[in-house]
């Protein structure tokens, strides 16, 4: 039913529930794939160099860093997990992920770390919720 799932992660508290749901999932459905991602904000590209290098080098730990507290949430899966950074917008970049890859199910938080964490529901999940390509669990 769900053999290819796409996890979202942002380092917030929902985002890493949202994780051990994943897990818990991929291993009640025997899923064959969990694909987690997280996707940090573009270069500005009015930096130059060596600025251009200190900021990305500091995205790109911060990305990895999340990704490893998510793959430490999820725990030992039967299922094949890849983990990847991707810079871009994180609602677009989860929706093109989801096609491109033909996720079953996209699992995400449903508050992140943006400016407006205090919504019911952060923007990034309301866009993933109405545009995806598949069905979205969305986890407290």
């Amino acid at each position: 039913m769900f053999n290819n799932i796409l996890l979202a992660v942002d380092g917030s508290e929902h985002s890493l529930n949202a994780a051990r749901k994943a897990a818990e999932l991929a291993r009640v459905l025997k899923s064959s794939e969990l694909q987690v991602v997280v996707v940090y904000d573009p270069m500005p590209p009015v930096l130059g160099d060596p600025d251009f290098q200190i900021v990305l080098n500091a995205r790109l730990e911060g990305a990895q860093k999340i990704l490893q507290s998510a793959t430490e949430a999820i725990g030992e899966i039967p299922s094949k997990v890849n983990a990847e950074a991707i810079a871009g917008d994180p609602a677009e970049s989860i929706i093109s992920i989801a096609e491109t890859r033909k996720c079953d199910l996209i699992i995400m938080g449903s508050r992140g770390l943006g400016r407006l964490a205090g919504l019911l529901l952060g923007s990034a999940t309301q866009k993933v919720v109405s545009l995806a390509p598949c069905p979205v669990l969305i986890v407290r």
